[in-house]
C-alpha cells in the first residue's frame, strides 16, 4: 500500500491519541490539494500554512468550512492578502505586524485572532519575542486601541535537537509564559491557546500543557522541496 493511500490512516492514528482539548493542525505546505482534499475528507478542517502566497492559492480551491491557519513568518506587506479569510496567526512577533493585522482586518470588518510567537530556542535563527517584550505590549495603550485583532495565547518552536531534556525545559518555559501573560485579560486578549509540538515531539509538547500541535510529514509524508 503506497503512502499516498494512507494520508487518513496517519490522521486517525494522531487523532486517536489526542486528548480532547488539544486541537490538530495539518501543516499541508508544499503538498498538492489532492493531498489536502484526502485529509478534509478524513475529516481534517484545519490547515497550516507557512507561506501566504500558496495558502491564498490554496484557500481559493479547497472547500469554504476550511480554518487557515498562518503558521511561518510573517511579512508586513503581505498580511493584505490573508486578511479576508484567516482564522489564527501563529507567528506574530512584534507590535508593528499586529498594528497592520488590525489595519487589514478593518477593512474586511473582522476580528483575526493571533497568536505571540515567544522565543523558546537556543538557536539565533529562530524569530520571536521574549516574555517581557510581549508583557509590554499587552500592558500598553497602543495595544489597547487595536480593536479588530485578538490575542489568543502563544506559540514556540523549540530548539532543532534531539537532546529531548532539552526540548522539554524550552515547552515549560512557553507554559510558564502563557501562566503569566494569562492574567493581563483585556478586551483584545483572552488566552487560552498553547501552540507547541511538530510531528518529532507533538507528544512531549502535549505533556507540558500544549493545546494545538502542528503535524506536517505524520501526516502527509516527507516534504518535497
Amino acid at each position: 500500500m503506497s503512502f499516498k493511500m494512507s494520508i487518513k490512516t496517519n490522521l486517525q492514528n494522531i487523532k486517536s491519541y489526542l486528548p480532547e482539548h488539544v486541537t490538530l493542525v495539518a501543516v499541508s505546505k508544499t503538498k498538492p490539494i489532492r493531498d489536502l482534499m484526502e485529509a478534509y475528507n478524513a475529516g481534517q478542517r484545519i490547515f497550516g500554512e507557512n507561506k501566504i502566497q500558496e495558502m491564498v492559492e490554496k484557500q481559493g480551491q479547497m472547500p469554504e468550512d476550511v480554518e487557515w491557519h498562518m503558521i511561518g513568518h510573517v511579512q508586513r506587506n503581505k498580511v493584505k492578502y490573508m486578511a479576508s479569510f484567516v482564522s489564527l496567526i501563529h507567528g506574530v512577533d512584534n507590535f508593528k505586524l499586529l498594528k497592520e493585522i488590525n489595519k487589514q482586518a478593518i477593512k474586511h470588518n473582522r476580528v483575526i485572532n493571533c497568536l505571540f510567537q515567544i522565543k523558546i530556542a537556543s538557536e539565533d535563527s529562530k524569530f520571536g519575542m521574549y516574555f517581557h517584550e510581549a508583557e509590554d505590549i499587552l500592558k500598553s495603550e497602543a495595544f489597547s486601541e487595536l480593536k479588530n485583532i485578538k490575542i489568543k495565547g502563544v506559540m514556540g518552536m523549540a530548539t532543532f535537537t534531539d537532546d529531548k531534556e532539552q526540548i522539554k525545559i524550552e515547552f515549560q518555559n512557553l507554559k510558564q509564559t502563557f501562566d503569566k501573560l494569562q492574567e493581563l485579560d483585556t478586551d483584545n486578549c483572552k488566552l487560552e491557546t498553547i501552540s507547541m509540538g511538530m510531528s518529532g515531539d507533538y507528544e512531549l509538547a502535549i505533556n507540558c500543557g500544549s493545546t494545538m500541535i502542528r503535524v506536517g510529514s505524520n501526516i502527509f509524508g516527507a516534504r518535497n522541496y
